[in-house]
Parts: structure tokens; sequence; C-alpha cells
């Protein structure tokens, strides 16, 4: 049985591509360099889900026939997410990556940052050689974006004293522009139309924001979600339940939340406070809503396109993002 179809994920309207995309994704990042071809293959094996670029295929297909220039966008939308994901692990100092060694935990912050380097150039390459200049600009104003978002981030979290709707702000920069413009990219590859890749942007945009949402739930478990990892609290990481936690609490509670984000998150005690204070105040509940209001929103654009498999297969795979268990 196909890997893809044990992930309960719409991929059975998009197999063959994916299949083909696997190739041309390898093709893409390869080097003649031992070192660094080593590498790549060391991260392309340990590669997630690929749910941006089924982003890319559903959202081309919804549209119109996949052609050359969708599977170079899909590759492209995976360059650009994976030379983040190397960036990240510096900038986190993190050992791990999906349940292995980190490219970061393997051969150091020097190398891993040059690989980051290294596939922007090869990202920048692919669609320049092409000119797909249209889909270059979508997928460059993403990664802009992702950078203003975590430094907008950086910024607000070190007083930890965050607003809800620059929590909005940060996400949507930092997590939701990428599975925007992996939609708008894959509507562009098959229709050249701007409005139809505007409102497919858009859907992509409220799907990642609920996509974040769902991660920042993870942090807290609970029925939907499994074992809280309190992960986040650890790393002072503003989620969204934690946010609205601090804005509805009471000052004594607010100041000792804060004061254990601050110097007590390996504490697993104190974790389980912050935890136990958001579940209680209504923080879980409140984000699950407001995650189901964004994913309804995203519903709402998609439906303004005619009904198909294609369309199935991108609210299957919107209701994927916020229905995992992981």
């Amino acid at each position: 049985m196909s890997p893809f179809l044990l992930m309960s994920l719409p991929v059975n309207l998009i197999e063959n591509e994916l299949r083909t995309f696997e190739t041309k994704f390898k093709d893409a990042i390869s080097s003649n360099a031992p070192m660094l071809d080593r590498i790549m293959r060391y991260i392309v094996k340990r590669k997630g889900k690929q749910l941006r670029p089924m982003f890319v295929f559903l959202s081309a297909r919804l549209c119109g026939e996949i052609n050359d220039s969708t599977y170079r966008a899909a590759s492209l939308v995976e360059v650009l997410h994976t030379a983040t994901l190397m960036h990240d692990d510096v900038v986190d100092d993190s050992m791990e990556r999906r349940g292995f060694f980190s490219a970061y935990a393997l051969w150091k912050a020097k190398a891993t940052v040059l690989i980051g380097d290294y596939l922007l150039a090869k990202g920048l390459l692919l669609s320049l050689d092409h000119s797909d200049y249209q889909i270059l600009r979508i997928l460059s104003d993403a990664v802009r974006k992702m950078s203003e978002g975590e430094l907008l981030q950086l910024e607000k979290a070190r007083n930890l004293n965050l607003r809800e709707d620059i929590y909005y702000d940060i996400i949507r920069n930092k997590t939701a522009s990428l599975v925007a413009s992996a939609c708008a990219a894959g509507a562009w590859s098959t229709t050249n139309d701007a409005q139809i890749t505007e409102k497919l942007r858009a859907f992509g945009e409220n799907a990642g924001v609920a996509f974040q949402i769902k991660d920042d739930l993870f942090d807290y478990g609970g029925d939907n979600v499994g074992k809280p990892t309190g992960n986040d609290i650890k790393e002072k990481k503003l989620t969204l339940p934690l946010i609205y936690t601090l804005n509805n609490v009471n000052k004594e509670i607010r100041r000792k939340i804060i004061f254990i984000l601050k110097n007590e998150g390996n504490n697993k005690e104190k974790v389980k406070y912050v935890i136990d204070r958001v579940v209680e105040c209504g923080g879980i509940k409140y984000s699950q809503q407001k995650m189901n209001d964004f994913k309804q929103k995203a519903i709402d654009i998609l439906y303004q396109f005619p009904e198909n498999p294609y369309r199935k297969g991108l609210e299957d795979l919107l209701n994927f993002v916020t229905d995992r268990k992981y």
C-alpha cells in the first residue's frame, strides 16, 4: 500500500503527481559536492507529510491541468520550507527534527546555515531558469513575511505581553504565508488568473492560521489532541491559549504565570500549573473556537468554486490539519 494512503490525507486524487514530485524535488536540490549531496539525501529521507506540496497540487487541479510549472511550484514551496527549517533549527538550538537528529545536530551551525542558503539559491534558480516569474514573486513574498513574522515574535515575546491581534499578525506571516503561497502558486500555474489566485491565497491563509492554532493546542493536550507537551511554555512562546489566559486572569495569577515562563519553564510542576490555569480559564475552548472560525472562513472561500473532487480534496486536507493528532 502506498505510504501516502496511510496518512488519512486526500492523496488518492494526486498520488501519481506526488510520486513524480518526489523525483523532481530530489533533482531540484541535488549537488555535485559530495558532502552537500549527502546532507541533501539525509534531509529528503526525513521529509514531513508534504502538506504544502499537496496544497499546491490540489489548488492547481481545482483550476486546471497540472503541468511542469506546477511541479516547479511544488518543488519551490518544499525547498523554501526546508530552508527555513534549517535556519530555525540553528536559531532554536534544536537537536531534533521529526523524531530524528536535525541537520544542525549532525553538521553544526555553520554547515546548517549554509545548507539553508544553498536551498534558497536552488529555489531561486529553479524558477528563474524556467521564467516562472510570478510564482517566484508569490513565494518570495512568503519568505519575506515569514522573516517579518519571526522578528515580530522575537520583539513582542520579550515582555510576555502580547495582544491577540498582534498574535494573528505574527502567525499570518510566520506560518500561514507559506500555505497561502502554496495555494496561490498552484492556482497561478494552471490559470495565470490573478483573481482566482488571490481567492486561493486567501483560502490558504485562513487554513494556515487554523493550522498554527492547532499546533498551539498540542502544548496543552486534551481529548482531541493527546498528552500535553508544554514545549511552547518551556520555550517562552506565547500561544493563543496562553495569550487568552494572561488577558483573562487576575493580576496575581498573571504575575505567577509570567514568572514561571521567564524563570521556571523547565520545572514540570510549574509547567503543569500553567497548563491547568489555561484549561480552567477557558483558553483551550476559546482557541478551538477561533481555529474553527478560521477553518470556516477557508471553507466559505473554497465553496466559491464549483463542486468537484479537488474542492473536496482541499476540504479534506483542511480537515486533516485541524483534526490531526500529531
